[in-house]
């Protein structure tokens, strides 16, 4: 039986050291990292997203800002914000939260955010440092960060001689997560709907990510035996008088033969709000000129 990934005890351990270099920053250079949450309209799903970056902020010992616009804002002030958290220097993060009533364009409001205190790591010049293997003056997308967290930790630091196939091209994971693998020296395969013969690609996988949205698409017989798979699909079924949540890999059938699987849910999701935090620290650290901590 595989080893099951807890993404909840790693994103546990992933905010204890965020606490603890919260503390240490303050007490050394009495700077508190603040993190800025805007949203706009009320969805709410969105709104419970937010509350819980809000609180887990909180614990971290993080100064929380959230800006709650109504849904008739217009891009002009939504970007005013933006600017203005941009120019305050007690604000070390600044996230806004997806997706954006539909009047409203995204990718400007994103672009328009200083990369330093991009902390979800979507602006074009972290995309373009990770694409670059700059790992070390940039911040590093949440959910990809989290997941190469969780690789890591079966594999450790050095993916030397791996094969590795991420299925999946987005912008927001699978071209980063692509590009964290390599530069943790695994060879990379990224596979998408295009992809022919899916099955026998992701069958050559030692680590195998699936993104792609679909519910329990990757079977038994696409995993190849001992792989560590890494499945980062939320997807909603109907079950018995009510609906829950699978991922994207079959996983009562691919976990006897994975080496190591992360359950969907408490997989890859805690961790996206940990590396959110890990960021909004990181963050903080280079404004104060402190050499940043590592997780």
């Amino acid at each position: 039986m595989s080893v099951v990934i807890d993404g909840k005890e790693a994103a546990s351990s992933v905010t204890a050291a965020v606490s603890e270099a919260t503390g240490s920053l303050e007490r050394s250079t009495g700077v508190k990292p603040g993190l800025a949450v805007v949203i706009v309209g009320d969805d709410p799903a969105s709104h419970a997203y937010v509350n819980s970056k809000s609180k887990m902020a909180k614990q971290c010992g993080f100064n929380s800002i959230q800006h709650s616009l109504p849904q008739k804002t217009t891009q002009q002030d939504l970007e005013k914000l933006v600017a203005e958290l941009n120019a305050d220097p007690a604000i070390h993060g600044i996230l806004v939260q997806l997706p954006l009533p539909k009047h409203l364009k995204a990718e400007p409001v994103i672009q328009s955010i200083s990369p330093e205190k991009d902390v979800d790591g979507l602006s074009v010049v972290n995309a373009g440092k990770i694409a670059t293997g700059d790992l070390s003056t940039g911040l590093i997308s949440c959910t990809p960060a989290g997941a190469m967290l969780l690789v890591k930790r079966i594999h450790g630091d050095d993916l030397s001689g791996l094969n590795a196939v991420v299925i999946g091209r987005s912008n927001l994971f699978g071209k980063p997560m692509a590009l964290l693998l390599l530069a943790a020296n695994a060879t990379v395969t990224v596979a998408h709907s295009k992809t022919k013969d899916l099955a026998a690609v992701c069958r050559d996988a030692d680590i195998l990510v699936a993104a792609v949205g679909r519910p329990q698409m990757v079977k038994a017989d696409w995993v190849k035996p001992g792989a560590t798979i890494i499945d980062v699909g939320i997807n909603r079924v109907a079950g018995e008088g009510k609906s829950r949540l699978v991922g994207d890999v079959a996983f009562a059938e691919v976990s006897p033969i994975a080496g190591a699987i992360t359950p969907v849910p408490g997989g890859v999701g805690p961790m996206t709000i940990a590396m959110l935090m890990a960021n909004t620290v990181i963050a903080a650290y280079r404004a104060a000129g402190k050499p940043a901590p590592r997780f």
